[in-house]
């Protein structure tokens, strides 16, 4: 909780105890103990009360006056109350109606307050890949040294497990890199001599010198922090309704109670009759009371406060009212795939076996691969589920993004893509599936090849049909796999458009693209890796992952899928609909009562009780129907 928030609720509790004090000690209290003093004492007491709820509310709209900005909420409030004030002074009445009003807007200011949530942390600061050194090499021994003092030309030393700090083209050594940071590819990249290396990624395995080729300012990773921040600062914020309200019904009803006021007894003197001013001041007064939006003011923040809070039992963690309405009206989704619509992780989907049964195969491979801690690697030998027996295993030679040779049970086995088969001058046969395909040969013979694939969630497809159904217009897929994969998962999943190959700046030069055509909805970019915050900051709103997501993309998302299932994105944009639907019923029928009742007080047919009475019996409807948003498990 804030500062600000604790304040606010300190100021409630105690007025609130003050009040419930005062309304039971009653004016014959006052007057019995202290006698003609006791009104002046009593009028203090509850002054004190009114300045505790209300004080800040009364500077802010005096703040208003002085900046030549005085028609918000603050000003609305300040005339209502002490309207109501000095009507109770006038007639030596009750003030409770004063303080109830600003408790009742405090409590709603509250509720928007715990809506919106603590505000965000500076992005940067949670970006896993902004590195903290560089390894130089000086009379053979490594010396860490800040990025920034790096010059262009300098060789640098990128050792396993560390990121590489700078753009630079790689000198000595070879290793597997993981770019699933930056591109969101799901399969590591080779590295050897003479390729070229962005700053950013993860060394896997060996160690790699690399020469410099840009300044750390100029690198790929300064770019996407840069792209962050930048994002940030230009992403719009959807105005509070009641504000913008206020804009126009308070300079309204403040200027028709004047004329309230003034008029009908300057009409009464031009035709000579009594002018009775203190009736219609008295009308003008009881006027300025009733205009108080309390329904309004109570009902659509704890609407969105219900909204919000319904999905959040749903799974999905929505950042504030603002996001909730923009979400209501999105019509284009686009989607990041490796981790979003897939799971991120390499499996064996297929084995087309040749000369050897399929476990053979998968067993020789798994053995022959048993030395490499590669991903893929990995996967192998957790598709062959059983205990790798590494006596079987001598002569293991890697060749560099090729693949492997081994001898297994005094067989030679090659296992590796078909630049290793070409090596060999093995005949492979080319597979119709997609993803990663390991090719095996054993004695110099094809026998077969494995595909390992980056699965889709289970329920991505039928997530692109829930969102048709919601009246999604249009689904888009941005991802910086290969092009022959990302086609074949837009296909198999329905996804209207498709961008493949792209870095982090392409996906937001892509999203930019997009929100520039003419479209009547927003757009919505759900995503999950660091490569991802960039463009979650950008688009109208912001989904990110949440169980497997990173910290950066979390923090720069608007809504959070905290169990990270893709159909809770039609969930959320139902959730969001209803909601909004539910505050646009309360503003209708809170306005509509309210603006009847300043007719009839202003007629003189409803004076101020009359009008609290039906003011509150709409506030009670109105909160009832904002607690519907809740309801939100059979969307």
């Amino acid at each position: 909780m804030t500062k600000k928030q604790k304040r606010t609720l300190s100021q409630i509790i105690v007025s609130s105890v003050l009040l419930v004090i005062l309304q039971l000690l009653g004016a014959e209290f006052f007057d019995r103990i202290l006698g003609a003093a006791g009104r002046w004492v009593r009028l203090a007491a509850y002054f004190a009360d009114y300045w505790i709820i209300g004080g800040d509310i009364l500077k802010k709209a005096w703040k208003g006056l002085k900046n030549r900005q005085p028609f918000d909420e603050c000003l609305l409030m300040a005339i209502a109350t002490v309207g109501a004030l000095a009507l109770a002074i006038y007639e030596n009445g009750d003030y409770l109606e004063a303080i109830a009003v600003m408790l009742f807007y405090q409590i709603g200011e509250l509720f928007q307050s715990y809506a919106v949530g603590k505000s965000r942390r500076n992005i940067s600061e949670l970006m896993d890949i902004r590195p903290d050194y560089a390894n130089v090499e000086n009379n053979g021994v490594l010396e860490k040294v800040d990025p920034d003092e790096v010059e262009v030309g300098t060789i640098i030393v990128v050792q396993p497990g560390e990121k590489v700090p700078i753009d630079g083209i790689v000198e000595e050594g070879s290793s597997t890199l993981n770019t699933s940071a930056l591109t969101g590819e799901s399969v590591p990249r080779e590295a050897k001599p003479g390729d070229e290396i962005i700053s950013g990624c993860i060394n896997l395995s060996g160690v790699l010198k690399i020469r410099t080729s840009r300044e750390f300012g100029e690198s790929t990773v300064s770019k996407i922090l840069d792209l962050v921040e930048n994002a940030s600062s230009r992403k719009s914020k959807s105005e509070d309704f009641i504000a913008k309200f206020a804009r126009v019904y308070t300079p309204a009803v403040c200027y028709s109670a004047i004329a309230l006021a003034v008029l009908p007894p300057v009409v009464s003197l031009l035709l000579s009759r009594d002018p009775v001013w203190g009736q219609w001041l008295y009308r003008a007064l009881t006027f300025l009371v009733t205009s108080c939006p309390c329904a309004l003011v109570i009902s659509i923040p704890l609407s969105f406060f219900a909204g919000i809070g319904g999905a959040s039992r749903e799974g999905v963690l929505v950042k504030g009212s603002n996001y909730l309405e923009t979400l209501s009206q999105v019509d284009t989704v686009v989607f990041d795939k490796t981790g979003t619509l897939t799971r991120g992780v390499f499996e064996v989907t297929a084995v087309h076996h040749n000369t050897l049964e399929e476990e053979k195969l998968l067993e020789y491979t798994a053995l022959a691969e048993s030395a490499s801690s590669h991903p893929i690697s990995k996967s192998l030998q957790t598709a062959y589920g059983k205990p790798l027996d590494r006596s079987r295993v001598s002569d293991i030679r890697e060749f560099s993004g090729e693949g492997v040779t081994a001898r297994v049970d005094g067989r030679t086995v090659a296992a590796g893509n078909r630049k290793l088969m070409k090596r060999l001058g093995v005949e492979y046969h080319d597979c119709h599936k997609t993803g990663t395909i390991v090719h095996v040969a054993i004695d110099g013979a094809y026998a077969g090849h494995i595909v390992i694939s980056d699965l889709l969630k289970p329920t991505a497809k039928s997530a692109m049909e829930a969102l048709r159904k919601a009246g999604i217009t249009r689904t888009v897929m941005l991802t910086g796999d290969i092009d022959a994969v990302a086609q074949a998962t837009a296909k198999e999943l329905g996804i209207d458009t498709v961008y493949s190959e792209l870095l982090p700046g392409d996906k937001v030069s892509k999203v930019e693209a997009l929100l520039s055509q003419e479209r009547k909805g927003k757009l919505a970019f759900v995503g999950d890796g660091i490569n991802d915050a960039p463009v979650l900051s950008r688009a109208d709103i912001g989904i990110a992952m949440g169980a497997m997501g990173s910290d950066a993309a979390i923090e720069a998302a608007d809504v959070v899928l905290m169990d990270d299932d893709p159909m809770k994105i039609s969930k959320a944009v139902k959730i969001s609909r209803k909601c909004l639907g539910i505050v646009h019923q309360n503003i209708v029928f809170a306005i509509g009562i309210k603006l009847l009742c300043l007719l009839l007080v202003a007629l003189g047919y409803a004076n101020m009780w009359a009008a609290i009475f039906a003011d509150v019996g709409v506030m009670v409807l109105a909160v009832l129907n904002a607690i519907r948003a809740l309801m939100v498990k059979n969307l």
